[in-house]
């Protein structure tokens, strides 16, 4: 086998460690050692490196990406990807070994966390899908275009709080369980609604909003039946509620029975258009990013990744 051979056919693995420990990491190691898998194994230090270690994968030739990680990791691979041309693009499969704090998307193909045996053995099957992607295009505070895709989903609203109170309480606390504990019960002593002027469709919306999810994928609960390969959005707008309908909100979330409340109006849709959303944080894939200056879109972009699945 030459050298360009080898480099069609060899793994580029990224590790984002979860903690600081390396047991995850040498039994996914062994695991791809055991089935003779040939590979490169690069780690990140931090969030910012993700994206440098992918870029320099797709730089350097590998046709297999495989992100050791979870959604936020997966979110700067595709980030990564959408920057080279379409050739380019075409040519690479990106896998996952679900090892994050949220591992939403793998989770919507049914790779476990943890069964690491089962997700290289159905990466090396090579069964490849176009995914979409979901895009929100911005105008950020130095009055500069951004735009940032997302596998899963866009929070905007109090989700997004809650994302951001974790994150700061987790600095604090160092535990992720009990962060997302006292996230939860600061919420309650939190700003609820949020005035937001919406377009969805046909469908012009100008009231008080407590949270909205905006899905190309299962939005950790709340767009539970997104498909992320049907060229479509799915939209979860939760209204003003009672502090014990949010509870009760949250019990379905968790029991995957959010479109249940009676607070929560679905909307499926090709593109959202926010004309106002004041003080309304926005997460993507889980990770809050700075709210965006005036008015703003979400559309979608349909099967534009290769994307490695299951049976």
């Amino acid at each position: 086998m030459n050298m360009s051979e080898e480099q069609n056919t060899r793994w580029g693995i990224l590790y984002c460690p979860k903690g600081r420990g390396s047991k995850q990491r040498e039994k996914i190691q062994r695991v791809l050692n055991e089935r003779q898998v040939q590979y490169d194994f690069v780690q990140s230090e931090s969030t910012d490196s993700v994206e440098r270690l992918v870029t320099m994968l797709i730089h350097n030739g590998y046709k297999t990406i495989v992100v050791a990680g979870g959604d936020s990791a997966l979110n700067d691979a595709v980030n990564c990807l959408m920057k080279v041309e379409k050739q380019v693009r075409d040519q690479i499969a990106l896998g996952v070994i679900p090892n994050g704090v949220m591992n939403d998307f793998a989770r919507y193909w049914d790779i476990k966390e943890g069964n690491i045996e089962q997700a290289v053995d159905w990466l090396l099957k090579r069964r490849v899908r176009k995914v979409d992607l979901g895009c929100i295009r911005y105008t950020n505070k130095r009055e500069e275009q951004c735009h940032r895709y997302f596998l899963n989903c866009v929070n905007i609203g109090l989700i997004a709080d809650v994302m951001n109170m974790r994150r700061q309480t987790r600095s604090l606390l160092g535990s992720r369980t009990l962060s997302f504990i006292v996230s939860i019960f600061l919420m309650i002593f939190h700003r609820m609604d949020y005035k937001m002027h919406l377009k969805i469709n046909a469908d012009i919306i100008n009231r008080k909003i407590m949270t909205m999810c905006i899905g190309s994928g299962p939005g950790y609960g709340q767009t539970p039946n997104a498909v992320p390969y049907n060229g479509l959005l799915d939209v979860s707008l939760v209204y003003h509620t009672g502090i014990l309908q949010v509870f009760g909100g949250l019990w379905l979330l968790v029991t995957g029975r959010f479109l249940n409340h009676r607070s929560v109006h679905p909307y499926r849709t090709r593109e959202v258009r926010i004309e106002e959303a004041k003080h309304a944080l926005v997460s993507i894939d889980g990770r809050l990013m700075g709210t965006p200056v005036g008015a703003y879109q979400i559309s979608v972009e349909q099967e534009v990744i290769n994307f490695l699945i299951p049976d």
